[in-house]
């Protein structure tokens, strides 16, 4: 009995936190927005009118996400502007037919080619689809067509007129929600990291995990990052902008502290064999973290709701105990795993204090005793995107994805036309909204999306079947369209399975009031469905194919020349000390942000058919060997950046150098292909062999009465040892391949 409560309160707080979600607002606003002016319309006997500014309303809402309002005001008046223009050009469409097919390529293609300007350019292009595909669905009897376009424009700001009232009414939704998005990621993450030291756990799925989690709190972070820095006000200090910007910086140390302290498991494992309550210790104080990061996503700002330190400082404590009973021991073989669980130990302590300073910055501290981020250097953290013109004429060519996809798009749309109007289908506009629905630039997004929709609208016409021979009142028809509108909108991002069946629901339901053969309804629903998504799919394999492979070696470019950047920059700052400059900050955050990228992009690249996954073991050690050597980079990183440095030597600046030039290679393998003068890489640098070691045993010796110094050598020698053998690594994997 008491699982299932669990399980009921479980399922209670999920449903709960959906209900508070920037998802459902935002659906419930475009419900708001697309039924308000049907209902005056009909009120007034100005249907037409209520129709067409429905219409814009709802082809303006999907350029309505997260992010700095003043991008977003602009994303929907661009919207407005694009749809009004589409179908007022739609509009004349319906008079010429023989017109229609090939001017709808031209003007899918030339819509979606807008999308090279970045996301929400993409999103601004699929509402001008959306009004290209739907202008054949409804034309005015009262109104001219110049008329009906103005009054889609206008439908387009009544909808940004909605949501700047609810931004008005809520200003700190989104931030909210997005933070505490965060929160539950960077909690997962930890956790994920405890259950890794457990022997016990499948670990290879726990390392997939992983690198999954922190390319979503990465790409989480640019968001949040985005909202809190252009938001912040011009005309002086927001204090709660601020305090949150204060907040969200220790969540992206708390990431990259961890990526910076990675564990061997396997010698964790040898080590910990004859001590395995230690691994219990460590989790509880894991777990536990991970837990108080959860009560401050739910619990928010609510001082008195926040978790205390009690309970975690006593897992702590205990841990801290185990460990100094431990280098107590006479027994020497055990001093090489005090130093492994005091490091541990360490890291774990580093997490501890950010959290607690988390908790103190939501418990309404003194404001005098807080130090606020400039906001003129954390600008520098943003990355800007280049709406130059010229970006549209470097993008028309093959070696563009984007000019590939809206070429493929544009010829299926015409091909989905063509056979809808030849066999006259019902509703032949519904084949090409399923079309721009699903044909996404990855062949596996559209695999997964045709498959979804597909079994969401068998599951919604099922259902809507059922209901109509039991409900026969046109108002029930009514609501439960708009009802399930609602929830289809809530849930496209959370489960699109889900958002088809809704839809799919809401469409019946609105038929059902307008024409008596809701069955004749629902099976060409169906059919347009599944022609509309196998065309996408068949359009994925055969017209001008994008495969992963062949622009991977873009993404590992990119991310191996954002490392060797922040490689450089900790170089500097060794041997420059003093304050820590932004540009240092800033590579570190582009080498995280590029290593998400390249992970996304492999994933993408497993997701497509085996015959195309060219040397997917090289491509994925390539991956493996980035995302550590960016480990290395941030423990580097980490120890200079929190510790007092001795002066940089000859021997670090060569070895850096040596490093560099590694990488230098392997940017150029990577451009030009494998260079045969490189086939006999030696398997040992003499440098790194010798010298490097009789240096660090000179420091060590030189030092010996400071522990700290032996420290210091240790760890930094090592490293460089380490980062060397990774680039090398790195350079006979790109020397073997053929990307092009």
């Amino acid at each position: 009995m008491g699982q299932v409560n669990q399980i009921i309160s479980k399922n209670y707080k999920e449903l709960l936190q959906f209900f508070k979600s920037n998802d459902f607002s935002k659906a419930v606003i475009i419900g708001f927005a697309i039924t308000t002016p049907i209902v005056l319309g009909l009120l007034f006997d100005h249907l037409d009118i209520g129709l067409a500014i429905c219409f814009g309303a709802f082809w303006c809402s999907p350029s309505d996400v997260s992010g700095n309002p003043r991008h977003k005001i602009n994303g929907i008046l661009f919207s407005a502007l694009l749809i009004a223009i589409v179908s007022f050009i739609g509009g004349y469409l319906q008079y010429r037919i023989w017109l229609t097919i090939p001017v709808l390529g031209i003007l899918t293609f030339a819509i979606a080619f807008i999308s090279v300007y970045g996301f929400r350019a993409s999103l601004i292009s699929f509402s001008g689809l959306l009004a290209l595909v739907l202008s054949f669905a409804h034309t005015s009897d009262t109104l001219e067509i110049y008329e009906y376009a103005i009054l889609i424009g206008v439908g387009g700001l009544w909808y940004l007129c909605v949501t700047m009232l609810w931004h008005y009414i809520n200003p700190k939704a989104q931030t909210e929600e997005k933070l505490a998005t965060t929160f539950t990621l960077t909690a997962e993450f930890l956790e994920t990291r405890g259950q890794l030291i457990d022997p016990k756990n499948n670990r290879e799925s726990l390392q997939t995990k992983l690198q999954d989690l922190q390319s979503d709190l990465v790409e989480n972070h640019a968001t949040l990052r985005e909202i809190l820095i252009h938001t912040r006000k011009n005309s002086g200090r927001s204090t709660y902008k601020g305090k949150r910007l204060l907040i969200f910086a220790r969540l992206v140390e708390m990431l990259e502290t961890a990526v910076a302290n990675p564990v061997n498991y396997k010698k964790m494992d040898a080590l910990l064999e004859k001590h395995p309550d230690y691994i219990l210790s460590f989790q509880k104080l894991i777990f536990e973290m991970a837990n108080q990061l959860r009560a401050i996503a739910e619990v928010g700002a609510s001082r008195k709701k926040l978790p205390n330190n009690k309970y975690l400082t006593e897992c702590f404590e205990q841990v801290k105990d185990q460990i100094n009973v431990l280098k107590t021991e006479t027994e020497t073989s055990d001093y090489e795993v005090f130093l492994m669980l005091q490091n541990l130990l360490e890291y774990q302590e580093k997490q501890f204090l950010k959290l607690k300073r988390i908790k103190w910055l939501l418990g309404n501290p003194d404001l005098d005793s807080i130090e606020f981020i400039d906001s003129s250097e954390s600008k520098r953290f943003l990355v800007s995107q280049d709406y130059d013109p010229k970006l549209l004429l470097r993008n028309l060519s093959f070696k563009s994805n984007i000019f590939r996809h809206c070429l493929r798009l544009s010829v299926t749309v015409m091909i989905g036309y063509t056979i809808g109007t030849v066999f006259s289908f019902q509703n032949p506009y519904w084949i090409l909204l399923t079309i721009i629905v699903i044909m996404r630039p990855s062949y596996g997004l559209t695999k997964t999306r045709s498959k979804d929709r597909i079994i969401g609208t068998l599951i919604g016409g099922a259902i809507a079947m059922g209901m109509v021979f039991l409900i026969q009142n046109p108002y029930v028809y009514g609501a439960l369209g708009i009802l399930s509108l609602v929830i289809a909108f809530s849930m496209v991002q959370r489960n699109y399975k889900a958002s088809a069946t809704f839809i799919t629901l809401s469409v019946v339901f609105i038929y059902a009031i307008l024409q008596p053969d809701v069955l004749a309804v629902i099976q060409f629903r169906i059919i347009d469905t599944v022609l509309g998504a196998g065309l996408s799919y068949m359009a994925m394999l055969w017209l001008w194919p994008a495969w992963s492979f062949s622009e991977i070696s873009e993404n590992i470019e990119t991310s191996v020349a954002a490392n060797k950047d922040f490689l450089n920059e900790i170089s500097s700052f060794y041997q420059l000390k003093g304050q820590v400059p932004t540009s240092y900050k800033v590579s570190r955050k582009i080498a995280f942000l590029e290593t998400s990228n390249l992970n996304s992009a492999f994933q993408r690249m497993a997701q497509e058919p085996k015959s195309k996954q060219k040397n997917l073991d090289k491509i994925y050690e390539l991956v493996e060997i980035n995302h550590t050597f960016l480990s290395s980079l941030s423990s580097l990183s980490s120890y200079i950046q929190y510790h007092p440095t001795t002066e940089a030597s000859e021997m670090f600046i060569k070895a850096t150098n040596k490093i560099d030039q590694n990488l230098v290679m392997v940017l150029k393998t990577l451009k030009e292909g494998p260079d045969k003068t490189l086939i006999t890489i030696p398997d040992e640098d003499a440098f790194f062999n010798e010298q490097l070691t009789n240096n660090m045993r000179y420091i060590a010796s030189e030092t010996a009465s400071s522990e700290r110094n032996f420290q210091e050598a240790h760890l930094v020698w090592e490293q460089l040892r380490w980062l060397y053998a990774m680039s090398r690594s790195m350079l006979k994997i790109t020397n073997t391949i053929h990307f092009n």
